[in-house]
């Protein structure tokens, strides 16, 4: 980029100059201008309500699209020294989310007695459709100028409301009986009230009642009317927590202060009652301010070198969860290095097989394309960048990884560099089971509770938030 803002003075101007700036419009654009201008007309920042509306969809402000034309005027032509008179606009189509608006001015007329300057604008999109036109009118600048570019602040918007819709619909559900397994430190005792108090599930404390009672007063909270089912070890709670849910008594299982391996051994033991024909596996499902959606991100936690097998297995237990929740047809994006087939990186052959998997019905309610890199993966720009047309590039709802080791690093990078919040859950037994860590906030041990209430609850529910 120049380094400088050059103008032209309005001697140089000539009739049928023109000028113009590119700019990709993202849902980051909108909700910044809508913070901005105070302008928060539900058109273009609801999706729930623009689907009722004239277009189906949400659409940029008319106004963050003008300004594009006042970008220009400012630096490119006449450019800086520039004095904005007047803006003749006409909006003739709507401006998605993901589309790139080129806008152009050019010289029409000159009045010289004034030095006024007469420009069309045009602001067009990707497809070369006029979306806005109209008219300038400028006094341009009698003296050259060269000035530095001021550095712009970088921004960043930090939301944390991807839970809220889902966490609220799983409140106003009936009462689901969770059993929590080994709940002997402060941190599961005060996990568990606070599923309680947050009206998503009613806990059942498995484990040795002394340390349980130890806990709960450690914590310095009360286990008046909560059950109690004491055992003699965490590994007999993690059997009794088993039993419980094959019995019908509990619909889901929370990991308290025990060993993940210990509760999952019982869970996928021969005779626990729980397997089904699935490999277990399980999700992050993340809230990350930079991204516009829910992201799940799959597997992290248990299958460590998972075979094609496997994979298939987890991709489609994490289909059938945002299906549970109302998506439809999620959009898969299976990961590796490169967006290429390279028999020498395994992970790219079965990104590969697995999207023939899906297309041939052995994966099913999902769009599962790969292999794609990360980037290609969650960003529009990204993908086009490099000429990758495809239905998930850009739009995950699921990112699938290679392996363990890379999953366990992207989601804690997600968590700790980008500012994310992840919900975590184990699928595929036959209820889910909520894992969560001692440094997990309180909305993401909320967020989890919710999820599994919602996947255990009897009824179809409704869409997930986007």
């Amino acid at each position: 980029m120049n380094d400088f803002l050059r103008n032209k003075t309005f001697d140089q101007i000539q009739p049928g100059d023109t000028a113009s700036i590119v700019r990709l419009v993202g849902h980051d654009d909108i909700d910044l201008f809508a913070a901005v201008s105070g302008d928060e007309n539900p058109a273009h920042l609801d999706a729930a309500f623009a689907k009722t509306g004239l277009f189906g969809h949400v659409v940029a402000h008319g106004m963050w699209t003008a300004a594009l034309v006042s970008a220009v005027l400012g630096t490119r032509l006449p450019g800086p020294g520039t004095i904005y008179l007047g803006q003749e606009l006409h909006f003739l189509k709507p401006v998605a989310p993901g589309d790139t608006i080129t806008a152009t001015v050019t010289v029409k007329e000159k009045q010289p007695q004034k030095r006024i300057v007469l420009l069309d604008t045009v602001c067009t999109n990707r497809a070369g459709d006029v979306v806005l036109k109209g008219m300038a009118t400028v006094i341009a600048p009698n003296a050259p100028i060269e000035w530095p570019r001021t550095p712009l602040p970088d921004i960043s918007l930090r939301r944390h409301d991807r839970y809220e819709a889902f966490v609220k619909r799983a409140r106003d559900l009936p009462a689901i009986r969770a059993a929590v397994v080994h709940p002997c430190s402060a941190a599961a005792i005060t996990g568990a009230l606070e599923a309680r108090e947050g009206g998503l599930l009613e806990p059942i404390l498995v484990g040795p009642e002394a340390k349980i009672r130890a806990a709960a007063e450690a914590a310095q909270v009360s286990l008046d009317g909560i059950e109690i089912v004491p055992v003699a070890h965490s590994h007999a709670a993690a059997d009794r927590a088993v039993e419980l849910a094959v019995s019908g008594s509990v619909s889901v299982l929370v990991k308290g202060s025990l060993h993940t391996d210990e509760l999952l051994g019982a869970v996928v033991a021969t005779a626990s009652g729980l397997r089904t024909e699935r490999r277990i596996s399980h999700v992050y499902a993340m809230d990350i301010p930079a991204y516009d959606k829910p992201l799940i991100v799959t597997d992290a936690a248990i299958n460590i070198q998972p075979t094609l097998e496997h994979k298939r297995d987890i991709c489609q237990n994490a289909v059938d969860l945002l299906c549970r929740l109302g998506m439809e047809k999620p959009k898969v994006a299976v990961l590796a290095a490169v967006e290429t087939v390279n028999p020498k990186m395994p992970a790219t052959l079965d990104a590969a097989a697995l999207t023939v998997m899906s297309a041939r019905g052995q994966i099913t309610g999902a769009s599962v394309d790969g292999p794609l890199a990360f980037d290609n993966a969650i960003s529009v720009d990204a993908a086009r960048t490099k000429g990758i047309v495809s239905p998930v590039a850009g739009e995950a709802d699921i990112l699938l990884v290679p392996d363990l080791e890379a999953g366990n690093m992207l989601a804690k990078q997600l968590i700790y560099f980008a500012g994310a919040t992840a919900a975590g859950l184990v699928l595929g037994a036959r209820v889910p089971i909520v894992l969560t860590s001692r440094a997990d906030p309180l909305s993401a041990r909320i967020a989890s509770a919710a999820l599994a209430k919602m996947v255990a609850a009897p009824h179809p529910m409704e869409g997930l938030p986007g």
